[in-house]
């Protein structure tokens, strides 16, 4: 249902940690302008975990109401309770997006069983397309291949992000799901390859600094042009690493800061960039192009 370049959409912030609608507003018309394929709002790094409920709520309906229709908005409304999931994914299709994406429950640890039954669940509750989110890393839960599969007989769910960076457990996701649910990538840094391999497109922090570059790489991918798809990814390759350099969403929204796009804001426990980090971060934005020198 989606293809190419989704930008993981930063939640902008006032200084006071209230969230700033002027700026989401200068963000989505960022993103039509610069070919960006699909924005996801309010994942991971929309800062998830520190917005309520009916904050959340509001940013994806706000989200959809500045997209216009014009670039397919993700509401991001996974949970590590199945309730609220639910609740989520109801407010998220109620304010018009395209699809939900769905993290693995995080922190209580589920067994696959566990997990097959909470994506399930929530996939009879909601009639909204749902993309299913892999990402150990953050989560502390492997939604392994064979669960996906079980899911994948779902109607409604329709996709994939896996974010593991392992390149292997794309072929073994491809032989349990066929064509039933489109896989994308939730790892900059092995995306393009990802893509090349047969995956659909990429979930991206990267996109919100660099666009335009994401969605050319995305496309050459995507039509099967190796040399042209590594050639952006290798002027790239600074962003995919060093948007990394403190946890996620932390440099990459002091990179759209830096990019005039957004104010200083961001929520506890999170904090700014520290000072040391972001020489390399702007050097990276500059092998991007999307700083000058």
């Amino acid at each position: 249902m989606f293809h190419g370049s989704m930008v993981a959409l930063v939640t902008p912030m006032r200084e006071d940690g209230a969230v700033d609608e002027e700026a989401l507003e200068r963000l989505v018309e960022f993103h039509v302008e610069q070919g960006t394929d699909a924005i996801v709002s309010v994942g991971t790094t929309g800062e998830s975990a520190t917005l309520d409920e009916p904050e959340h709520c509001r940013v994806i309906r706000r989200t959809v109401e500045f997209a216009r229709g014009r670039i397919p908005v993700i509401g991001g409304t996974g949970s590590n309770s199945t309730a609220e999931a639910i609740r989520l994914t109801r407010c998220a299709m109620e304010a018009g997006v395209d699809a939900c994406l769905l993290v693995t429950p995080y922190y209580n640890k589920p067994t696959q069983e566990g997990m097959y039954l909470h994506f399930r669940t929530i996939a009879e509750a909601v009639p909204v397309p749902q993309i299913l989110y892999n990402v150990p890393g953050r989560t502390a839960v492997d939604l392994l291949p064979e669960t996906v599969g079980r899911l994948a007989e779902i109607s409604n769910i329709v996709g994939l992000k896996e974010a593991t960076g392992d390149l292997d457990r794309l072929e073994a996701l491809r032989e349990r799901c066929g064509e039933q649910i489109d896989l994308y990538s939730g790892d900059d840094a092995t995306a393009c390859e990802f893509m090349l391999r047969g995956g659909k497109g990429v979930i991206s922090v990267t996109a919100n600094v660099a666009p335009q570059a994401m969605h050319a790489l995305c496309a050459a991918a995507l039509r099967g042009d190796r040399e042209a798809a590594e050639a952006i990814d290798a002027r790239l390759a600074a962003l995919h690493r060093d948007l990394f350099v403190e946890s996620n969403p932390i440099p990459v929204k002091w990179a759209v800061q830096e990019m005039g796009l957004i104010g200083p804001g961001i929520r506890l426990p999170l904090t700014p960039l520290s000072e040391a980090f972001r020489p390399r971060v702007r050097e990276a934005m500059r092998e991007a192009g999307v700083l000058d020198d």
